[in-house]
C-alpha cells in the first residue's frame, strides 16, 4: 500500500449527520471524493435529498438521503437500517450534527439548555449506539465526532454555556467509547474546529459586537477556515491512513488555542 493508498475510501460506506450543509456538507464531499458509498442524513428530508444528489453528480459517489432527527431513536435506526439495506454496512460514522445557542446562563431557559445538549451530545450517542451495534457485527468501523475547541476553551464575546459543556461532553465520550469499543475493532476520534465561516458562526457575530475582529484577532491565521478546509483531516480520521489513532482529537483552529 504506498502513502496515497491509505485515504482511499473505495468501497466503504459513510453517514454523515447534518449532512446537508456547513461541515458536515464539506466533510461528505470529501468522503465521496476518497470513494465512500455517503449517506447525508438531517433532519430537513428536502435539503438532504438535494445534497446528496449534488455530491453524487460532483463526485461519482453512491449516495443516500436519509431524513434523521438524531435525537430520534426511531428516525436513527431507521437511518442506519436504510443505510444497511442500500450499502450492506456501515465503515463510517460521522457525528456532525449539532446547534449552538447564544444565550447568558443567567437568563437561558432549561429548555435551551436541553435542546443544545440532547442534539450535540445525547444524539452522538444514540447515533453511536446504533451504528456501532452494525460495526460490532462486521469487522469494525469508524466513529468521528465533530467537536469543537470550545471543548478546551471559553468563547467570547458570545455567551454560549450549553455548547461548550455539550462540546466537552464529547471529549469524555470519546475516550470511553474508544477504551471500549477497540475490541471490536472501532476506531473513535475526534475533530475540533475552531471558527469556521457557517450559519453558527454567523449567528455568533450577530450577537456579540465586533465578534469577527475578536475571533480573528486570537488566530495565527488571517480568517476564520472555510468548511471545505476540514475535509481532508476528515478522510485522514476516517481512513487507513489514522489506522494506529484512536481516541484523540485533532484540534484544527487555525492557532487560536496556541496563545
Amino acid at each position: 500500500m504506498t502513502v496515497l493508498d491509505a485515504f482511499d475510501l473505495d468501497g466503504q460506506t459513510a453517514i454523515v449527520t447534518g449532512g446537508n450543509r456547513g461541515i458536515g456538507r464539506a466533510i461528505a464531499n470529501a468522503l465521496a471524493e476518497a470513494g465512500a458509498n455517503v449517506v447525508v442524513a438531517n433532519r430537513d428530508g428536502e435539503s438532504g435529498e438535494a445534497a446528496a444528489e449534488e455530491i453524487a453528480d460532483a463526485t461519482g459517489a453512491d449516495t443516500l438521503a436519509a431524513e434523521c432527527d438524531v435525537t430520534d431513536e426511531d428516525a436513527v435506526a431507521a437511518t442506519v437500517e436504510a443505510t444497511v439495506e442500500r450499502f450492506g454496512g456501515i465503515d463510517v460514522l460521522v457525528n456532525n450534527a449539532g446547534i449552538v445557542v447564544h444565550e447568558a446562563i443567567e437568563t437561558m431557559s432549561l429548555d435551551e439548555w436541553s435542546t443544545v445538549i440532547e442534539t450535540n451530545l445525547t444524539g452522538t450517542f444514540i447515533c453511536s449506539r446504533a451504528a456501532g451495534r452494525e460495526m460490532m457485527d462486521d469487522d469494525g468501523g469508524v466513529i468521528l465526532n465533530v467537536s469543537s475547541m470550545s471543548a478546551f476553551i471559553a468563547n467570547y464575546p458570545q455567551r454560549q454555556v450549553a455548547y461548550n459543556a455539550s462540546k466537552a461532553g464529547l471529549e469524555g465520550f470519546k475516550n470511553q467509547l474508544a477504551s471500549e469499543w477497540a475490541e471490536y475493532g472501532i476506531r473513535v476520534n475526534n475533530l475540533a474546529p475552531g471558527y469556521v465561516a457557517t450559519d453558527n458562526a454567523d449567528q455568533g457575530a450577530q450577537v456579540a459586537e465586533n465578534a469577527v475582529e475578536t475571533w480573528e484577532g486570537e488566530m495565527l491565521m488571517d480568517e476564520m477556515a472555510t468548511p471545505e478546509m476540514l475535509g481532508p483531516t476528515a478522510v485522514y480520521l476516517t481512513s487507513d491512513a489514522s489506522a494506529y489513532m484512536t481516541g484523540e482529537t485533532v484540534v484544527l483552529d487555525g492557532g487560536y488555542t496556541v496563545r
